[in-house]
């Protein structure tokens, strides 16, 4: 039986952001929607950066690309998830699949919100 209370290791604690980096390094190289949402991501960090964003701009911006990073990675979780849990068709996993794909279509149209409110006025005004 697993201890209730583990004592702190640095140790566990480092293996930890070890995992966590792996799961960055798979998703950038192995998720084909990860590379579309980090390319437009580079996009829009060069164009801030020529554009001289404010602070709160730059929060702004940092924060729609993290949350759509964000619903991406659990996304890709959950279908892989699904995958293994059911190979073949199943309609209540193809609603689990098109909910976390919805999340991310929310993210991606809230970065877009937010970024058409911050660059389409320094572009075209």
């Amino acid at each position: 039986m697993k201890e209730e209370n583990p004592r702190f290791s640095i140790v566990d604690r480092i293996k930890s952001f070890k995992y966590a980096f792996n799961g960055l390094k798979i998703f950038f190289l192995k998720d084909h929607n990860g590379r579309i949402h980090f390319f437009a991501a580079v996009v829009a960090i060069g164009l801030s950066i020529y554009l001289k964003l404010s602070s709160l701009e730059w929060i702004a911006l940092l924060s729609v690309i993290s949350a759509v990073f964000v619903a991406e990675i659990i996304n890709t979780s959950i279908e892989n998830l699904a995958d293994v849990v059911s190979p073949d068709y199943h309609p209540k996993i193809k609603i689990v699949k098109d909910l976390a794909a919805a999340a991310v279509l929310v993210c991606a149209f809230l970065a877009l919100g937010v970024g058409g409110i911050i660059f389409i006025p320094k572009l075209f005004f």
